[in-house]
C-alpha cells in the first residue's frame, strides 16, 4: 500500500519587493506562503529512517533565501519560482504553492495566486 505524505507548510510569512509600482520597489512588503509537497513516503512510514523522509527543512530554508533576497514585478513569477523550489527533489510527485500579497487592494485582505504541479506518469 502506497502512502501519500503530504507536507503542508501555512502562513510562512516573509518580506520582499513585489510589483512594478514605484513605491512598490523601493520598499520590502509583506507575503504570506501556503505550501503543499507531495511524496511516497513508504519508506518514511516503516522505517522510521530519517533519510527516507523529504526535508521540509531545507526547502523551507531555500525558499526564504530565494523570497528575500528576491526581486519580482509579477506575483505569477514569484509563486513559479517558489514551485520550482519545490519540486527540485526527485521524489515530489506533486506540489501547490499559493502565496498572498496582504493589502494589495483597497478593500480587501490579501491578492492572491496559486500554482501547482503534478509528475506525469
Amino acid at each position: 500500500m502506497m502512502q501519500n505524505a503530504i507536507i503542508t507548510i501555512t502562513n510562512l510569512r516573509l518580506r520582499t519587493y513585489i510589483g512594478f509600482n514605484p513605491e512598490e520597489q523601493e520598499k520590502k512588503q509583506d507575503v504570506i506562503l501556503n505550501l503543499e509537497i507531495h511524496y511516497p513516503g513508504d519508506k518514511a512510514c516503516y522505517n522510521d529512517n530519517v533519510n527516507d523522509a523529504l526535508n521540509y527543512k531545507t526547502i523551507t530554508k531555500a525558499i526564504i533565501d530565494h523570497v528575500e533576497n528576491g526581486r519580482f514585478l509579477l506575483l505569477e513569477k514569484l509563486v513559479s519560482s517558489v514551485l520550482e523550489i519545490t519540486i527540485e527533489h526527485p521524489w515530489v510527485t506533486f506540489s501547490r504553492v499559493t502565496i498572498d500579497k496582504p493589502h494589495a487592494l483597497r478593500f480587501a485582505d490579501s491578492v492572491s495566486l496559486s500554482l501547482s504541479w503534478q509528475k506525469e506518469d
